[in-house]
């Protein structure tokens, strides 16, 4: 069985968000980075579960679309128990870039299943996966918390709208990882001793023309005062919920 999981960077989750060159670019001043928990702890987590379900010759490649400094983040992935890591040295200038450049990677190598998590948790967007299903004309199967392995069958539990939906798809497939989908591995010491001997690969990127480039960022608006109103106060919290919050 081959496996493909995809892997971004993303700033820790207490990192402070600010923007710099006219609100252009993210400002990474005194940022700690990490490797995108949901790419982390389910995509890559259960992906390992199922090679070792597997055994024989199974292999989990870990996948990157960014620069050189990357590599701290790519080599976690290693310790955790990836088999091998490739970096596609180009700026993931776009969800549509990063994946054109998943899926052409992917086309050259024939993949049983490609795992990302559900989305980043800087930019929250949940479009990579779709679009490099899409690229290779393969089923995708998004939200992903429980999946079972039946020879080629999978049987893969994904989250919706006040419920769970169970669908079952021939590999191979393209799965977004939520929450549950597996557990968190803590990399212990031999995994980062071994981590340092595995192969790292790095390839150029394919030609591609972003369709759409991020033109500049906001913050969202401060958060006002918390008013307290008295709870015998009915008539009160009904007014501001209508004139000012304007929820009712």
């Amino acid at each position: 069985m081959k496996l493909l999981v995809c892997a971004s960077k993303t700033p820790e989750t207490t990192a402070k968000i600010a923007f710099t060159n006219d609100n252009t670019e993210f400002d990474t001043s005194g940022v700690s980075f990490i490797m995108n928990p949901y790419d982390e702890w389910y995509a890559l987590v259960r992906a390992l579960e199922l090679k070792e379900a597997a055994g024989g010759d199974s292999k989990v490649t870990l996948l990157n679309v960014g620069p050189a400094a990357n590599d701290t983040v790519i080599r976690k992935g290693l310790a955790i128990g990836a088999d091998e890591a490739v970096r596609i040295d180009a700026e993931p200038t776009s969800a549509l870039f990063v994946a054109k450049q998943i899926a052409a990677y992917a086309e050259k190598n024939n993949f049983d299943a490609i795992f990302l998590g559900k989305e980043t948790i800087d930019y929250n967007g949940s479009e990579v996966g779709a679009m490099v299903a899409e690229f290779l004309g393969m089923p995708f199967i998004s939200y992903a918390s429980h999946m079972e392995m039946d020879g080629n069958t999978a049987t893969i539990t994904r989250d919706i709208e006040g419920g769970n939906e169970v669908v079952e798809v021939e590999a191979p497939f393209v799965i977004s990882a939520a929450k549950g989908l597996a557990e968190q591995r803590i990399p212990n010491m031999r995994g980062i001793m071994m981590a340092k001997r595995k192969p790292l690969q790095v390839e150029a990127p394919v030609e591609f023309d972003d369709l759409a480039v991020a033109t500049h960022y906001e913050l969202p608006p401060e958060k006002g005062d918390v008013k307290l109103i008295d709870p015998d106060n009915i008539d009160e919290l009904v007014r501001l919920l209508h004139e000012e919050a304007k929820v009712i």
